[in-house]
């Protein structure tokens, strides 16, 4: 086991425990936190593991799931707008933890790898990564001022 491995291994592990009790537990504005927090959580650790076990395939599947994953939490929200509004889900603390997760990721990833090619690739990952959740979290604490669902 390497650093990366080991990095990957708290990432997956601190996040999977807060994303489990927040699915598990409290009313619907509490889940569709969690599912958002679950791809800030595992996102930056299929970076790490990718980085540990030398499979630069881990980075595609983390592309994949930072373009997707804002988007599911998005529908949530839409569904969801009246059980949302009701509650007044916020998680900002949140957000930001876990975007300051990804972004120490991605520098630390990029330092690794050097100039090239799969360095743009990282950084457009965690470029995906950190916009997708904030505006995710944005839409799930009310939306943005001027926009109203139909």
């Amino acid at each position: 086991m390497n650093g990366w491995i080991l990095a990957a291994t708290v990432a997956l592990g601190g996040g999977g425990a807060a994303v489990l009790w927040g699915v598990t537990t409290g009313p619907p504005a509490r889940r569709v936190i969690a599912q958002n927090l679950a791809t800030s959580a595992v996102c930056p650790a299929l970076l790490l593991l990718s980085q540990g076990y030398g499979r630069p395939a881990y980075v595609d599947l983390a592309l994949l799931l930072a373009l997707l994953g804002p988007v599911g939490t998005l529908v949530f929200a839409r569904l969801l707008c009246d059980d949302l509004s009701e509650e007044g889900a916020s998680a900002w603390a949140l957000t930001w933890t876990a975007a300051g997760l990804g972004a120490a990721a991605v520098v630390a990833l990029c330092v690794a790898v050097g100039p090239g090619r799969a360095m743009v690739k990282l950084l457009v990952v965690g470029a995906l990564l950190i916009s997708g959740n904030v505006i995710a979290s944005r839409a799930l604490a009310g939306g943005f001022r001027g926009v109203r669902g139909g």
